[in-house]
């Protein structure tokens, strides 16, 4: 009998969230079990889900709280059994400002749902894979956390603490067969965008040698750590960034 892939995805309703729903659906023999804080946004990746796919459940969690986190692991235990990956996606950007114009809630929040958030979901799974001896955890992190992007401080530096996370992760973790990654996307056009002014994106698309991206463009490494492939792969910043942090 073929043993099912079963993933929890957080942030689910996002552009880059439901690229890697609808990319992971598509893989042979795999369950989901997708979360966002917006029911419509998860009903629209729901809807985008390929027609020829594996079972999906749905839940409504904010990742800054680890009840409603770990309340989304027991989903997909209760549901299907166990849990092999996780892919802790949600996040949020900061206010455009320099770091003395910035209040303590810009950054209050970015570090609960971008920091707290994946630390939330390593903790929520952990115990899971523990009992299994293996699983993998992909965090979002950002070519931010590699590079400092002016008046974006609380994003670049709550980005840069996933990857470290994701490092410190991978170390404590191994003897328990489970992976910790990261990818680091660079910048592409999404919903987490919608609130910047007009033109403000101008200066960073000049600086990505093959230009902005898409979603599409990310998803491949999410499905290389979440697969056997990267069984060997683990604590790496997996960068995707379309040439930003080349030179």
């Amino acid at each position: 009998m073929i043993q099912r892939r079963v993933v929890a995805i957080s942030g689910a309703g996002g552009a880059l969230g439901a690229a890697v729903s609808a990319r992971l659906a598509a893989e042979p023999d795999t369950d989901l079990v997708l979360s966002d804080v917006s029911a419509p946004s998860l009903e629209a990746t729901v809807a985008g889900l390929p027609a020829e796919r594996g079972a999906v459940e749905t839940a409504i969690a904010d990742v800054s709280d680890f009840a409603q986190v770990a309340a989304v692991i027991d989903l997909a235990v209760e549901r299907f059994g166990r849990l092999d990956v996780v892919v802790s996606n949600a996040g949020v950007l900061s206010p455009n400002g320099r770091i003395h114009n910035l209040d303590t809630e810009d950054w209050e929040r970015a570090f609960h749902i971008n920091v707290l958030g994946a630390v939330n979901s390593i903790r929520a799974a952990v115990p899971v894979m523990r009992g299994q001896q293996s699983g993998s955890i992909v965090l979002t992190a950002s070519i931010a956390g590699l590079t400092a992007w002016s008046h974006s401080a609380p994003y670049c530096a709550t980005k840069a603490a996933v990857i470290q996370l994701t490092k410190v992760g991978a170390v404590e973790y191994a003897r328990d067969g489970i992976r910790v990654n990261c990818v680091c996307p660079g910048t592409f056009l999404s919903g987490i965008h919608a609130d910047l002014p007009e033109g403000a994106l101008d200066p960073i698309a000049a600086r990505h040698p093959l230009g902005l991206g898409a979603a599409a463009d990310v998803v491949g490494a999410y499905s290389y750590l979440a697969g056997p492939d990267s069984r060997w792969t683990t604590g790496s910043a997996m960068v995707v960034d379309g040439g930003y942090s080349a030179p």
